[in-house]
């Protein structure tokens, strides 16, 4: 008995596995299987510009601070974040919402210091927004990529058209296989994260899982500074009109970073000469200060809040 296709596509007359348990597998959603979205209106995508634009300035702002911003109706600016996948970063009763039955696994990076590349990677996805010129062409996509946190190097990334599992795994896949793997990965509580194809994947390489805490937001603060980094140095300018020219310049701003974009956190190096240099043993230990040292060992503490109280002590 074979599985279904790990990329995701169903087999809809799979002689032996229905549909519930194909989705089960690839930590699917059935309903997004029988239901096709409605594409986003005209008005509907230039608003959800206009909040990803505010959003990605002050990811703390929820739909209430938003709506007043923009002078827009408040239950719109929700409906339209819930859509695009996005809510305030702060500490509240639930960040993310792992699927029903699905392992949530604890938190580990608390008090621990990142002196090495491969030691920690993270993941997570972002919204994009697509502006296209004709009827029907604007929408949305999402963004998903894998980060070695002591270099910041981008190991890997997908853009898709929806927030299944697959095109995560396949980005969780592509990292394996180019760069290793890390002691540890850390999620949010996302359902694509929680899903038993991606953990399955982490256990079956030996990886330990990480996953933020509710109300954590500050526990993957690193590749949130990514999207900042990534929105405001290409996604806005460029005003993407489809999901191919978004994959082309996302692909070319990526590069960029990770090889030629010197990173002042860095020492002015540049993300993949830190992983490189880390990972053949001659790392330069400046080269992985991402924030101004506060431990006393040198070394980095991944929990900001801990460098937020000792800065103020200090």
């Amino acid at each position: 008995m074979s599985a279904p296709d790990r990329r995701g596509r169903l087999d809809m007359r799979h002689k032996t596995l229905s549909v519930r348990r194909q989705c089960a597998l690839l930590g699917l959603a059935r309903s997004g299987v029988y239901r096709t979205s409605a594409p986003a209106s005209e008005d509907d995508a230039a608003a959800m510009r206009r909040i990803d634009a505010l959003y990605t300035e002050h990811p703390f702002y929820g739909s209430r601070r938003i709506a007043f911003a923009l002078k827009m109706n408040r239950k719109r600016v929700q409906r339209l974040m819930r859509l695009m996948g996005i809510e305030a970063l702060g500490p509240k009763p639930r960040t993310s919402k792992p699927a029903p039955g699905h392992r949530i696994y604890p938190y580990l990076l608390r008090n621990l210091t990142v002196e090495r590349p491969n030691q920690v990677w993270a993941c997570d996805i972002t919204y994009v927004p697509i502006l296209g010129s004709g009827p029907g062409t604007t929408g949305f996509f999402y963004l998903v990529a894998v980060m070695d946190w002591a270099s910041r190097a981008v190991l890997s990334w997908r853009l898709s058209n929806t927030t299944d599992t697959s095109f995560c795994l396949e980005a969780l896949e592509e990292a394996l296989a180019r760069f290793g793997k890390p002691e540890i990965f850390n999620t949010d509580q996302g359902s694509q994260f929680t899903s038993q194809a991606f953990t399955g994947a982490l256990e079956r390489a030996g990886v330990r899982i990480s996953m933020d805490g509710r109300g954590r937001f500050l526990d993957n603060i690193f590749i949130e500074r990514l999207w900042r980094s990534l929105k405001h140095e290409d996604v806005y300018l460029k005003h993407y009109g489809d999901g191919r020219e978004a994959r082309a310049g996302i692909a070319s701003w990526i590069a960029f970073y990770n090889s030629r974009r010197p990173h002042q956190a860095l020492g002015y190096k540049t993300p993949m000469s830190v992983w490189r240099l880390g990972t053949t043993g001659a790392l330069d230990e400046k080269a992985v200060d991402m924030t101004l040292r506060l431990d006393n060992a040198g070394a980095l503490p991944t929990c900001p809040q801990l460098q937020q109280q000792q800065a103020s002590a200090a």
